[in-house]
């Protein structure tokens, strides 16, 4: 069996979501999804606005996922390479040649990012669209 792995803090769940789950789970017989923590995401400067096990929940809830764990920090990475025996590491091309240290567990591939579409775009959105709401009223 083989079995592949991907983090993310999946916030606002969207089809580019769906996209690199889908790709990443075609890579093998198994995806596990390991979802950044509240508390890591504030460690990295990072809000996000769907609670942990809201994320979790909506990941678990996907077909292409077999398994969601944890990720509570940067180090984890190899631990569940090992752990979990993964032979495929995949992540998006935003961060190409970031983990390529990780090759000497196990395959690492950089996906392609669905464009015009992320997260952070989409809260960008939410403030426009509530600072306009403020304004006309």
């Amino acid at each position: 069996m083989k079995t592949v792995i991907t983090y993310g803090t999946f916030d606002l769940f969207h089809i580019g979501h769906v996209n690199l789950l889908k790709r990443a789970k075609s890579l093998g017989d198994r995806l596990i999804v390991a979802v950044s923590t509240d508390e890591f995401n504030q460690g990295k400067g990072k809000t996000t606005l769907v609670p942990y096990d809201h994320r979790v929940a909506i990941l678990e809830s996907c077909r292409y996922v077999d398994q969601v764990i944890p990720e509570s920090d940067w180090a984890q990475k190899r631990t569940d390479i090992a752990k979990h025996n993964v032979d495929v590491f995949v992540i998006g091309d935003d961060w190409k040649g970031k983990f390529d240290e990780l090759s000497d567990l196990c395959e690492v591939v950089y996906l392609e990012r669905t464009t015009d579409i992320s997260s952070t775009a989409m809260k960008q959105a939410i403030l426009v669209f509530t600072q306009l709401q403020k304004d006309l009223l």
